[in-house]
């Protein structure tokens, strides 16, 4: 920048900026006006009687060679093409070293599956497949059951316990 004060041809001469808010107050105060008489534009004489052959000369004049002046833009776009590519596939997760399991399906995701496919299976042959060995009553049921309960309801139902066959829970 200082070097821009230094090398500036530009110069005004003193005192200008001091009275030039007077100076400009006066010359629009003033009443007198100095506008030009002539335009200023002229035409030359039979102008517009050559101005209809002027332009078809210029219609029928051969074409030009047209000059691309940016002949890389393709290169820019394969480029660009390119990166973009690269950085989706770098975004994804490769690894797929983990297989899935039943203990991330939820219970809704297989319920929907058995209800949309249909594999014509009974009741009592899905039952065969089920390992009841490892099944307990909470895992049918939605909700707990309290054995208090359980108790109530079954003394107020039923008669004769001897139905029930409970001999490990007498």
């Amino acid at each position: 920048m200082k070097e821009a004060k230094k090398n500036n041809p530009f110069k005004t001469p003193e005192g200008y900026f001091e009275n030039f808010t007077g100076k400009l107050l006066n010359a629009l105060n003033e009443e007198k006006v100095d506008f030009p008489q002539e335009t200023g534009f002229a035409v030359p004489d039979d102008y517009f009687d050559e101005l209809p052959n002027n332009i078809a000369e210029k219609i029928t004049a051969k074409e030009t060679e047209v000059i691309r002046l940016k002949p890389y833009k393709k290169y820019f776009i394969a480029a660009a093409s390119v990166a973009a590519i690269a950085l989706i596939a770098l975004s994804f997760n490769w690894n797929y070293s983990e297989k899935p399991t039943f203990d991330e399906l939820a219970d809704s995701d297989i319920e929907a599956y058995f209800e949309n496919n249909e594999y014509d299976l009974s009741a009592y042959e899905i039952a065969e497949v089920l390992p009841i060995d490892e099944l307990e009553i909470n895992d049918i049921l939605t909700e707990n059951i309290n054995e208090k309960i359980l108790v109530d309801y079954l003394d107020e139902h039923i008669k004769d316990f001897e139905e029930l066959n409970l001999d490990d829970y007498e």
